[in-house]
């Protein structure tokens, strides 16, 4: 027989919690009971772990108040540690105080490693048990709310980054130009930008390092040192660069840094001038096949004080296309060992000759959404 009941009293009382009770005897279920309701609380009883699991997928609790002996084994404490495993696999959000008349060091230890908040030993005392109940449930609680403002924050941050990000592009005689960027987490590390000049375009994209906020932080003290060049210093990828490593140096802690490819596009002579900081080569194909690749002409950023880089220069033909990548596109699949690669990439962009940028962008990031596990961003400027 599995026994579920429950306490009729609204829940809606401050501090009233409703509890999930499960014990296979039913004169300990019951003396919980009695207690709980003296102490103004609900609760719901289940004899049985398949009865306790059924609940707690299906009911919302403040806490799970659960034995470790059920009727299998009635001493180790092994078939209730097989509940918290089955409880946390279903992600059970409530805290879980544990029970048991057989206690030992090593038994509370691994239920607290399968997710239980704490340990009472039988018989129990009262007034301590409700101590723990409450206290439990007070620091979850306390706990969500956390959870929730960061939750809250994180996406502000996220829509703040997202702003971040070039929404409008002008358009160029002979380039078709977009860009995308998918975080792996709220906010990204990866940076790419479109900057406008007298008669070209400066063309960015970065993959900082570390991950998350402190990342994104990053991303934006870059973004302000780029946007603080002048057009014209802009048309000079090598000599903004410098100005940025400066910036960008004296802004960080030395341990980060960035990769980074800058381009300035100019669409009277369809010259490509760029500077590539330490980051993955983009591919050029070209519109009769060859395939080129701008490789590093420096160091990463933000790691040296004095600083230099060369500059390189290629024309673009109508029909070239410009691919630039961070390593979250050629490193997707990598855990379940179908890595996308640089090969998978050219493949991609092979067969997406004659398509306009904005589709190739969106065809890459399609074709590694699903087994990423970094920030992903593409970059391409199709001549025309």
């Amino acid at each position: 027989m599995t026994l579920v009941t429950s306490e009729e009293t609204s829940a809606s009382k401050s501090g009233v919690l409703r509890i999930l009770v499960g014990d296979d005897q039913a004169d300990v279920l019951e003396a919980l009971r009695l207690l709980l309701k003296g102490a103004g609380h609900q609760s719901v009883l289940v004899d049985s772990p398949q009865a306790l699991l059924r609940a707690a997928r299906t009911g919302e609790y403040d806490l799970i108040l659960m034995d470790l002996n059920y009727a299998r084994d009635t001493t180790s404490g092994a078939e209730g540690l097989d509940l918290l495993s089955s409880l946390q696999a279903q992600d059970n959000g409530a805290p879980v105080v544990v029970m048991t008349a057989w206690s030992s060091v090593d038994l509370a230890v691994e239920a607290m490693r399968r997710g239980a908040c704490d340990f009472v030993q039988k018989p129990w005392d009262n007034a301590r048990l409700l101590e723990t109940i409450d206290k439990q449930a007070r620091e979850a609680g306390e706990r969500l709310r956390t959870e929730r403002r960061v939750k809250s924050e994180m996406e502000i941050a996220r829509n703040v980054q997202q702003k971040l990000f070039p929404h409008m592009s002008r358009e160029l005689k002979t380039l078709d130009y977009a860009g995308r960027c998918l975080a792996a987490r709220e906010v990204s590390g990866d940076y790419y930008d479109f900057l406008d000049t007298d008669g070209g375009l400066g063309c960015i994209l970065a993959d900082v390092s570390g991950k998350g906020v402190a990342a994104a932080l990053l991303m934006a003290n870059l973004q302000a040192c780029f946007r603080s060049q002048s057009q014209e210093a802009l048309r000079h990828p090598a000599e903004t660069l410098r100005a940025v490593n400066k910036l960008f140096y004296e802004s960080t802690p030395p341990e980060h840094f960035a990769t980074l490819f800058f381009g300035h596009y100019d669409d009277r002579s369809r010259q490509l001038r760029y500077a590539n900081c330490g980051h993955l080569p983009p591919l050029l194909v070209r519109a009769d096949g060859p395939v080129e690749r701008l490789e590093a002409t420096a160091t990463v950023l933000g790691v040296f004080k004095q600083w230099s880089s060369e500059e390189q220069s290629v024309e673009l033909r109508p029909g070239d296309a410009v691919v630039l990548f961070t390593d979250g596109v050629t490193e997707a699949g990598v855990d379940s060992g179908t890595e996308f690669g640089e090969d998978g990439l050219l493949s991609l962009i092979q067969a997406a000759r004659g398509a306009g940028a904005e589709v190739l962008v969106d065809r890459i990031l399609a074709a590694v959404e699903g087994d990423r596990h970094d920030d992903v961003t593409a970059v391409v400027l199709r001549a025309r």
